[in-house]
């Protein structure tokens, strides 16, 4: 019995047993045997021992004390493993660019649904099948024509790809290694693929070729005594070049594990980035067609064209919603769309692809979710408390989603922090496989949680009877729809009233699920994080603005965090301007997060700095209320310059310490019943300077009736203390913990979301109660 490896060492192996041309150097029956034998611990066949033996001892390279500190090192090293220098193994890369135009072109539901399903179809099912991965049995007909269309344009790639030699395939994205002379036919098959399937989505993938020992020790000159090494990078690490190529350090003691980390499989991947770069943008590649010209699709002046207006309708649907004429495109959204959400074929009048009958029956976000529901009772008897599972519908609008909040739906993006600086350090394609596993689980199970714990199906109400919708008025539908969720991206709709404690949520569990803190079940097995995301060092106590005096802020000690950006608006807003808006908000978020993380002043501590997550957020409650960005708004509309003093009339983005913080203030300024005409008046005066919203403030929380001393201590303590004496500023915050100090004020958010946000019992209770406390101390 062989002792076990790892599959992305089997794959490995296979690579330098099938050699360098299209046919194998072995026959094919011995590899597999091989591959067999390594995945079972099976007898290796006799003639591919040494292969073998040469790949574990690429394995054991990967110990950083078997790291070479000289070029002599090195070139000894090269001498000892002359197979891992002469042979070469392919990596590639590629998968869908440009998805929010794919996704967004279409403003209906369905469409949106379907186009988002369509990707994950390619990206976790087609692209796997190239590779010859096992499928579920429920999709043994779809894996066949798969299989069927890569025998068909590329013969004999799929006996050359097996499943372990994919690094990842997940979030649209795809690595993984090929033999040498499978390059341009794994990247074609690639972009064909998504062509082929979608017709307009955008796709790119690149190759290259690599030594095997450089998946260990990074890109190496053919002569290894001209490699720019650890010698020339200790006298040269100052130079500006060298810099720009393996990063600033902070001590001389960083200097050999900076080399390191960059001279690694890391530095092959950053190769792949740049030439996926280049290929998208139209520059054209040696040997492989070019993709510089976008799908073209005719069009005639005097022809219908479809509900986007960019190409010829081939059909109308008279048996659909509305009668829409579609083309080709949008029949494939709307049909793939109606088949995620019923789980069956929907016919569309005058439309009929030939694989209609085998196409695979993908699953949607919301069957995932239910999947996830299953598997944790006590969430699924939580959520599922009002109403029966299979009660329980798929919003067919965002009207339906609109109709069970207000009017108003928020779109939430969120994009995961620092990602980019700890790949950077990762070395291997074994670690790279874990981290892509961790961080997409943890993300996609961190929305599951968050939906599970702040939501319940809600019940529609004043809907237009139509005898073409499944969903009628009274129905129960899952109150949010999830457009996509793919690596450390997630982007949804959720009702305007849950918004933030949901984005809260998602990155609070998040950074938990990546370190262990949150245990995460999915089909009755424990989800394992395979690698380790914990700093100690890191702290960011002391980085919030929220203050509270019952309530200490938590240690922010994860390596990785999400930001989110949440617009909130009414459900008709035009979804693609809306996500546009979104994408401003999360951008925003992130930069926030930037800011506390890296701060210059050298006094400060890692008390001070914070890594954890962010949120900004946005009310648009009218369409034409932003004309340009969000960014220009704030600077133009709010902010003000008094004298010397700058007053912003906002504090967004917030951490998420500080968004649990103003979520509490605005429950209590609720349930302590502000007049609203007081609320909106407290509002016109924070332009008029800060002592007139002050003085006006503080008496109309004078004739509170309830809640006065409640609100004091979740607003006016935790918020609004001076800086310079034991006194509150409210509604003010004085902000001086960067470059520039100026004066801004939560008072304006908690405004515009107080008709979003509902008291509990508890709460006015304990309002009314504080209330009655001061009461009978005024009278005493």
């Amino acid at each position: 019995m062989v002792e076990k490896m790892h599959s992305i060492s089997i794959g490995i192996a296979w690579c330098l047993a099938w050699g360098k041309e299209k046919k194998p150097q072995y026959d094919l029956e011995i590899l597999q045997q091989m591959r067999e034998a390594l995945v079972n611990r099976g007898k290796i066949p006799g003639e591919l021992s040494h292969i073998v033996d040469a790949v574990r001892e690429l394995d054991k390279l990967e110990d950083v004390k078997q790291f070479p500190k000289t070029l002599n090192e090195l070139q000894e090293l090269v001498e000892k493993n002359p197979l891992l220098w002469e042979s070469k193994i392919g990596l590639v890369y590629g998968g869908a660019t440009k998805i929010k135009q794919y996704l967004f072109e279409e403003s209906k539901l369905p469409d949106i649904r379907g186009a988002s399903t369509r990707l994950d179809q390619i990206n976790l099912f087609d692209l796997p099948t190239f590779f010859n991965q096992d499928l579920d049995n429920r999709y043994t007909l779809y894996s066949k024509e798969v299989k069927k269309w890569i025998e068909t344009n590329y013969p004999q790639l799929s006996n050359a790809l097996i499943p372990e030699l994919i690094i990842y395939s997940c979030g649209g994205n795809i690595l993984a290694f090929c033999p040498v002379a499978y390059i341009d036919d794994l990247a074609n098959a690639i972009e064909k693929r998504y062509t082929e399937r979608t017709i307009i989505a955008n796709s790119c993938a690149v190759g290259d070729s690599f030594r095997f020992l450089e998946l260990r020790f990074g890109l190496l000159r053919e002569n290894i005594q001209d490699t720019f090494w650890l010698e020339k990078y200790r006298e040269n690490y100052e130079n500006e070049i060298v810099k720009g190529v393996f990063g600033e350090i902070d001590e001389i003691s960083q200097l050999e594990e900076n080399f390191q980390n960059h001279k690694s499989f890391n530095e092959l991947t950053t190769k792949l980035a740049v030439l996926f770069n280049q290929r998208r943008a139209g520059n054209d590649t040696r040997n492989r067609p070019s993709r510089c010209y976008p799908p073209m699709l005719e069009t005639h002046p005097y022809l219908r064209r479809d509900e986007t207006e960019k190409r010829l309708a081939i059909t109308q649907a008279t048996n659909l919603l509305n009668d829409p004429y579609l083309s080709e495109t949008t029949a494939i959204k709307r049909q793939f769309g109606y088949k995620a959400k019923n789980g069956r074929i929907q016919e569309i009048k005058g439309y009929e692809p030939e694989d209609i009958n085998i196409d695979l029956i993908c699953e949607n976000w919301i069957e995932k979710f239910e999947g996830f529901l299953e598997s944790n009772t006590d969430l699924k008897n939580q959520y599922f408390s009002e109403c029966a599972a299979n009660k329980v519908n798929i919003s067919e609008s965002l009207t339906h989603l609109g109709k069970v909040g207000k009017g108003f739906i928020a779109h939430i993006y969120a994009d995961g922090n620092n990602m980019g600086g700890y790949i950077q350090k990762i070395r291997t394609a074994k670690e790279y496989q874990k981290f892509s596993q961790d961080v997409d689980n943890a993300t996609k199970y961190a929305v599951f949680q968050a939906l599970a714990d702040n939501l319940h199906p809600r019940q529609l109400q004043g809907i237009t009877k139509d005898s073409k919708s499944k969903v009628k008025d009274g129905d129960f539908i899952h109150p949010f729809e999830i457009i996509t969720i793919g690596g450390d991206d997630v982007i949804l709709i959720v009702p305007a009233d849950k918004a933030l404690e949901i984005a809260q949520a998602i990155g609070e569990n998040f950074e938990k699920i990546l370190l262990g803190e949150l245990k995460i079940q999915e089909k009755e097995k424990e989800i394992e994080i395979q690698g380790d995301y914990l700093d100690k060092d890191y702290d960011g106590t002391k980085s919030h603005r929220y203050h509270p005096e019952n309530k200490n802020p938590q240690k922010s000690q994860c390596k990785l965090s999400i930001s989110s950006g949440v617009l909130i608006t009414a459900y008709n807003t035009p979804i693609y301007y809306a996500e546009f808006l979104t994408q401003q908000l999360m951008k925003s978020a992130k930069d926030y997060a930037k800011k506390l993380q890296f701060k210059k002043e050298k006094d400060k501590t890692n008390a001070d700095r914070y890594y954890g997550g962010t949120v900004d957020f946005f009310t648009m409650k009218s369409v034409t209320m932003v004309s340009s960005s969000i960014k220009d708004f704030r600077d133009n509309a709010l902010t003000k310059k008094i004298g010397v003093t700058t007053l912003k009339l906002y504090a967004a983005p917030f951490t998420l310490h500080e968004l649990d913080g103003f979520l509490t203030s605005l429950k209590t300024l609720k349930a302590a019943d502000f007049p609203k005409s007081q609320l909106y008046q407290i509002r016109s005066f924070l332009a008029r300077g800060r002592r007139t919203a002050s003085l006006n403030y503080y008496y109309f929380r004078s004739r509170l009736k309830q809640g006065k001393n409640q609100l004091k201590e979740d607003f006016e303590t935790a918020w609004c203390e001076a800086k310079t004496n034991g006194g509150n500023i409210a509604p003010w915050m004085y902000e001086q913990r960067f470059e520039k100090k100026y004066y801004e004020t939560i008072w304006r958010e908690m405004v515009d979301l107080y008709e979003f946000i509902q008291t509990n019992d508890s709460e006015s209770k304990k309002a009314t109660n504080n209330s009655s406390k001061i009461s009978k101390k005024t009278m005493s």
